[in-house]
């Protein structure tokens, strides 16, 4: 035993060595003692630095009686005194005279500095470089050894790497992370390799001067050529070897039928020796000389000859698809699982579950069981209580064999709690994280908000490295325009190992879905999807409280899904007989909505419930959109009990109970008096302006069966499986914060859903009441059948997002925006996009070169010159078309140009205009060769043959040259759509259109398809012909401006551009080279493969990103604000947003204005609330004036930054950004942090309690993030404010703790 001497603790202010701050200790010296023996020496303990560290040392005392300091900070902090204030008025304000002014020698100390070489010895622990790797047996598993294997990532952290190789972060941010963590590697990009790090390291490139050299300047057209040439003649000059060589080859032709019979006998012979020769020969028959090829001159004859065209240029359109030979093969990663056949070998394949249930699993649910044992990611969509959360279960069961942890995500907090409860029952390691509570954080099982793992993931929390699967429930939620968002970004961010389950209600689009996550995370997703009810759904129809209906229901849709008109035709008989009544009662003039009124309300209800009750029908629950009629339709069934004794005496002790943890007045007020009152009478309300507390009361009661019904809104029917035995719909219309509608399918059926419980009822009931007028047959049947909406991307960009990813220079926000669902149908094709990139840059490289020299040299100009004209004239076309004037000017008997593959400037008059506005279609007689409107088999072979491509010339584009028949001129009638009228003429034929149509249907008819037309349409015909041989250079067309009235700028533009295009024409040189056709075939087939190479590399590129735009503005307001700098790295102002995840911007400019640093912590909270109130309320709080001015300052903020967004570009008006905080609820907050009772506060205000309790917590989170944020500044007061304010809104029934939680 070590005698060790017990010392007290002093500063030892006189030890002459600042390197370390000494606390030295006094001690009581015994001099009567007798000399010390061996046993008795100076033994102490050192301890070491802060890290616990201790070394025993023997030294003897000093001359002053103190012996080694026994505590050394080398690397601590210094000593400091708590308190100064005390000693600063006694030292410096009682006694002036002990710090002299003038006299420096003393009030000037300082204490030389003493050297400590051993200080230098000190260093950090060196990372370790290598570490251990087990060898096995790759067939068995056995383990053979060790092995040492060398780590690359030394010395990375979370402050510098995205890499799981990184060492964890201290344990108080292993759970949520740092904001000034890096994420971890989000699954499904590729990770740059250490290889791929060091080459961008390494920028320098070698130049090789022999083949590396360019030889074409910038903005120049040609350069120098280093490369040896062959010497070629100019393509302008003749060679008269090539020429004399072609004239050589020239075939005439047979002059005449003698010399053409004597060619095929020549012919004949040959093929005769060629039998008797073998086979060889045969398959090589002689060339035959070239046949002659049409030319104008011998010259171009001569330079087509030494230039052939190639093979592109005869068959443009033949080019892109016969390169497109080999598709790549498509990519499927969403595969559907079938569920149709019984799992018969389950157990065989799982002879050892995770999980057992005290019932048999369905089908479904053992093809996801069997996916998630081999870490297959699953999307599983079935409906309400058709066992979901079977798969969720064996999830965490399988995570906790595997020593590994689960995530459960849910949309909303209620629904985590409730989580909780169940888990927690039944695998007991189950922890819960939401926005204001903590609980077992350690457990192998989180739940929580999808928000809150956003933030993990951003944070880069210890807790994804042993993260095996993350279960996301109600996944249709993306469809949420507010929260949607964070769904994506979570799927976007997490890491690769984590494996993926998405439960969600029934979506048309699942395999869509379950594709795009695949294809992001580059992993197979099985989706398993079920149409199958357990419990069947009935649907009926009630219709109000007379004596004969009142008992009755009217049955729409039965069990099996069939819709049944006789219900519904019935109820409409009813609904009359009893409008009739009332006619016959109260007189002939009857209200607009008879059954409406609280009175009629009232009987409806009563009548309704009393009929359930004595059909054994309860419990039920009432959807009602409203949470003013839930209260009015409770509070009017004042007569209704549906309990017994024993119930009400059982409902008294568990609200009791329930209630104990609140103080006095709490349990007092107003709502809580009125909920135990229509609870004992079996009668619940469930919507969000009830308190919370009373909420989950209302819940367990429900779930116990003690609530027979439930007056509930929307919000029930999301998440935990609450079945009962019937569903009723007070109405099928609710508002949606924009206005009134149906109720659209997915809402309906997941409403719908709660109805039939399972093991306890084979069919559910859900019954329409019909208090006004029956809603029609076409509304309900699309209503109740019709399809779910489908899951649709509501992405957007937020500041914290841009932030978040801006700070770490291997994620990039235009990865994020490529990933999001909003791009996966223009991103799902990039595969296929680059195989055609690679076919086309082939195609271009194997095409002959445009020959531009001499007179060609304006040919490109030229080129883009026509395509611009015709671009715009389609485009003038396209709004005379669109136009009511044009429209009118198209009528019966109107001449007009058509112009498309069958027709090239043919005139034609209308006959017939459809009526149907979206897919506009005009009957026309087009005039035409006369073979072709007899059907002539063979021409109409001729024309399916490729024809020479069109070269459009100067003249042809100037006037429109109309076609004139070669042969004897026929008729036609064609249904032509807007686009195959060129050009509407000035002229107008007196037709019958009718007679006209009608002889040309009856000639259709085999018996009558060689009759000659009738003399209607030979008259038009004729008429049609003089019109085009008068004017074959073209008729005159109806000015779209002076003669259609047609003022919208774009056409009044687009005409003067074409008049300008037009003047131009005449001057280009390039049409007069004999060249000219070869060589603009030519260039036009380079440019369409230059331009559909252009736009699949723009598909591939960020620049096709549809909110790419948005992003540049929302990063020009960052960097306008300070938030960012010009190369983009995130400021402190930055970091400090950062912190914050809703109203970023002006949050961070009111802490960084010092607007909220001079306010009480009251008035700091209060003046917070506007940016967590969503709701208006029409009572004017009284407010006092440094409240009044706080207002005004945050108005005048959020308008500063509005006109900063306008001005950058976005498109949020300012009104629409400054009406989004809303300062109903000031008041309220303010005397709430004061400490008001809550029943004093409820009456400031005609907002409910339940809202002003989820306003106040989520205020709390809002104070939480403040907080941080000012830590980040270095704002201690602010920081201490925050603090502050946060614990005086933390009280009673605010935040009192959730039941399911206890």
């Amino acid at each position: 035993m070590l005698n060790l001497h017990r010392r007290k603790a002093v500063v030892n202010y006189s030890c002459k060595n600042p390197h370390c701050f000494v606390v030295a200790r006094s001690q009581h010296r015994l001099k009567a003692l007798p000399p010390r023996g061996p046993l008795e020496l100076p033994l102490s303990v050192l301890e070491v630095g802060c890290s616990g560290r201790f070394e025993l040392i023997t030294q003897e005392e000093g001359p002053s009686g103190y012996g080694f300091p026994l505590t050394t900070l080398p690397h601590g902090l210094p000593p400091y005194a708590e308190e100064l204030t005390s000693e600063l008025e006694q030292r410096f304000l009682d006694s002036p005279e002990w710090l002299p002014i003038h006299h420096f020698e003393r009030s000037h100390r300082f204490w030389p500095r003493e050297k400590d070489i051993q200080s230098l010895f000190e260093v950090n622990v060196t990372p370790v470089h290598s570490t251990l790797q087990a060898e096995r047996n790759p067939t068995t598993g056995e383990l053979l050894g060790f092995k040492e294997a060398l780590v690359d990532n030394m010395g990375l952290s979370a402050k510098n790497s995205l890499s799981f190789q990184r060492a964890p972060g201290p344990p108080a941010e292993a759970l949520r992370g740092s904001a000034t963590n890096y994420p971890f590697w989000p699954g499904g990009m590729d990770e740059p390799s250490l290889e791929q790090i060091k080459t961008q390291d390494d920028l320098e490139e070698d130049i090789d001067f022999q083949k590396d050299l360019l030889t074409v300047p910038p903005g120049w057209k040609k350069g120098v050529e280093f490369t040896k040439q062959e010497l070629k003649a100019s393509s302008g000059l003749l060679n008269l070897t090539n020429l004399l060589g072609a004239l050589d080859t020239f075939d005439l032709g047979a002059s005449s039928d003698e010399e053409g019979k004597e060619k095929t006998v020549e012919v004949e012979k040959k093929k005769k020796k060629g039998k008797g020769k073998g086979a060889k020969e045969e398959e090589t028959p002689p060339a035959e000389p070239a046949p002659l090829q049409r030319a104008n001159s011998l010259e171009e004859l001569v330079l087509k000859d030494t230039s052939p065209i190639p093979k592109s240029a005869t068959h443009p359109a033949s080019a892109p698809a016969a390169a497109a030979t080999t598709e790549p093969p498509k990519e499927q990663w969403a595969i559907p699982v079938d569920i149709s056949s019984p799992v018969d070998d389950f157990y065989k394949r799982i002879p050892d579950p995770a999980f057992k249930w005290p019932f048999e699993p369905d089908v479904f649910q053992k093809q996801a069981i069997l996916h998630l044992e081999k870490h297959d990611s699953v999307f599983v969509a079935a409906h309400t209580s058709a066992g979901k959360t079977v798969v969720a279960e064996y999830a965490i069961a399988l995570s906790q064999k595997h020593m590994t942890r689960t995530i459960y995500t849910s949309p909303i907090k209620a629904l985590s709690n409730q989580k909780f409860r169940d888990f927690k029952n039944t695998f007991g390691d189950v922890g819960l994280l939401t926005g204001d509570v903590q609980l077992h954080p350690d457990a192998s099982c989180l739940i929580m908000t999808t928000e809150i793992l956003r933030s993990m993931l951003y944070n880069g929390s210890d807790v994804l490295r042993d993260l095996e699967w993350v279960i996301f429930d109600e996944v249709h939620y993306v469809n949420d325009s507010e929260r949607g968002v964070v769904w994506e970004e979570v799927l976007i961010m997490l890491p690769d190992h984590v494996n993926i389950i998405l439960l969600s209600a029934t979506v048309p689009n699942t395999l869509e879905f379950a594709d795009w996550i695949g294809r992001i995370k580059r992993k197979k997703i099985y989706v398993i999807s079920t149409l199958k009810r357990p419990v069947p759904l009935e649907h009926y129809l009630y219709t109000g409280n007379s004596q004969k209906t009142q008992n009755e229901l009217f049955l729409l849709v039965d069990a099996r899904g069939t819709f049944l008109t006789k219900g519904y035709y019935d109820a409409i008989e009813a609904k009359k007989e009893r409008a009739s009544k009332h006619s016959q009662t109260f007189g002939a003039k009857q209200p607009m909505h008879p059954g409406a009124g609280p009175g009629q309300d009232k009987n409806i209800w009563l009548s309704l419930i009393d009929m359930l009750r004595k059909k054994d029908q309860l419990p039920v629950v009432a959807f009602t959109f409203s949470r003013n009629r839930c209260d009015d339709n409770a509070s009017m069934l004042t007569t209704v009990d549906l309990t017994t004794t024993t119930e009400k005496s059982e409902i008294h002790v568990f609200f009791r109970k329930c209630i104990s943890r609140l103080k006095g007045t709490d349990r007092q007020l107003p709502q809580v008096l009125h909920m135990v009152d229509l609870l004992k009478r079996g009668i619940g309300v469930h919507h969000s302006g009830i308190l919370p507390i009373l909420k989950e009361v209302v819940e367990m009661l429900f779930s116990k069966g003690l609530v027979k019904i439930l007056f509930a809104t929307e919000t029930f029917a999301m998440g935990v499986n609450m079945p009962a035995r019937t569903v009723v719909f007070d109405s099928i219309r609710k508002h949606d914060g924009a206005n009134f509608r149906d109720l659209v399918p997915a809402e309906y059926i997941q409403m719908a859903g709660r109805a039939g419980r399972r093991g306890l009822d084979t069919t559910g009931m859900v019954i329409i009441l019909c208090k006004n007028q029956v809603p029609e047959m076409a509304d309900l049947h699309r209503m109740m059948l019709g399809k779910p909406t489908q899951l649709q991307s509501q992405f957007r960009l937020t500041y914290t997002m841009i932030l978040n990813l801006l700070r770490v220079e291997a994620l990039r926000v235009e990865d994020m925006m490529k990933r999001s669902f909003s791009e996966f149908h223009t991103r799902r094709d990039s595969k296929v996009y680059e195989h055609r990139i690679g076919q086309l840059s082939s195609i271009l490289a194997n095409m002959e070169p445009v020959d531009m020299a001499g007179q060609l040299g304006d040919l490109q100009e030229y080129y883009s010159l026509v395509r611009e004209l015709k671009e715009t004239r389609v485009l003038i076309q396209r709004r005379i078309m669109e136009s009511v004037n044009g429209l009118k000017a198209l009528s019966v008997g109107r001449v007009i140009v058509v112009k498309n593959k069958e027709h090239k400037n043919a005139l034609g008059v209308i006959l017939q205009v459809s009526s149907d506005t979206a897919n506009r279609a005009f009957s026309a007689l087009v005039m035409c060769e006369k073979n072709l409107s007899d059907g002539d088999s063979a021409a109409s072979k001729e024309s399916n043959l490729p024809s020479s491509p069109e070269v459009p010339l100067p003249d042809d584009l100037l006037h429109t040259k109309l076609f004139l028949p070669e042969g004897p001129c026929g008729h036609t009638i064609k249904k032509l759509g807007p686009a195959d009228i060129s050009g509407i003429t000035t002229k107008t034929l007196r037709v019958n259109a009718e007679r006209i149509m009608e002889d040309f249907k009856k000639r259709q008819m085999p018996r009558f398809r060689n009759d000659p037309p009738g003399p209607s349409a030979a008259t038009a015909t004729q008429e049609l012909l003089r019109l085009a041989e008068g004017s074959p250079e073209g008729l005159p067309l109806l000015d779209p401006v002076n003669d259609l009235q047609l003022k919208d700028l774009e056409v009044v533009e687009g005409v003067m551009r074409a008049r300008h295009l037009e003047e131009e024409l005449p001057g280009f040189r390039c049409v007069h080279s004999p060249r000219f056709h070869m060589e603009f075939v030519r260039f036009r087939e380079r440019q369409q493969v230059l331009e559909e190479l252009e736009q699949l590399r723009f598909l591939l590129s960020d620049q096709s990103l549809l909110l790419l735009p948005e992003y540049h503005q929302r990063v020009q307001v960052l960097r306008s604000l300070g938030y960012i700098n010009e190369g983009g790295a995130v400021e402190l102002k930055g970091s400090v947003a950062r912190q914050i995840s809703n109203h970023e911007l002006l949050l961070t400019q009111l802490l960084l204005d010092n607007a909220l640093t001079d306010l009480r912590p009251e008035e700091i909270v209060a003046l917070l609330s506007c940016t967590v109130c969503q709701v208006r309320t029409q009572v004017e709080p009284q407010l006092p004036s440094i409240l009044q001015k706080g207002i005004e300052h945050i108005r005048s903020v959020a308008e500063e930054i509005a006109l900063l967004q306008r001005k950058c570009g976005l498109q949020e008006s300012v009104e629409d950004f400054v009406e989004q905080y809303k300062f109903g609820l000031v008041e309220v907050v303010y005397e709430w942090a004061r400490g008001m009772p809550f029943a004093e506060i409820a009456r400031l205000t005609d907002v409910q309690e339940g809202i002003i309790v989820r306003c106040i917590q989520r205020l709390d989170e809002t104070c939480r993030e403040m907080r941080n944020a000012a830590r980040v500044t270095g704002e201690p007061t602010l920081h201490a404010k925050m603090e502050a304010a946060s614990n005086m809104i933390k009280r009673d029934i605010v935040f009192a703790a959730s039941l399911y939680t206890q």
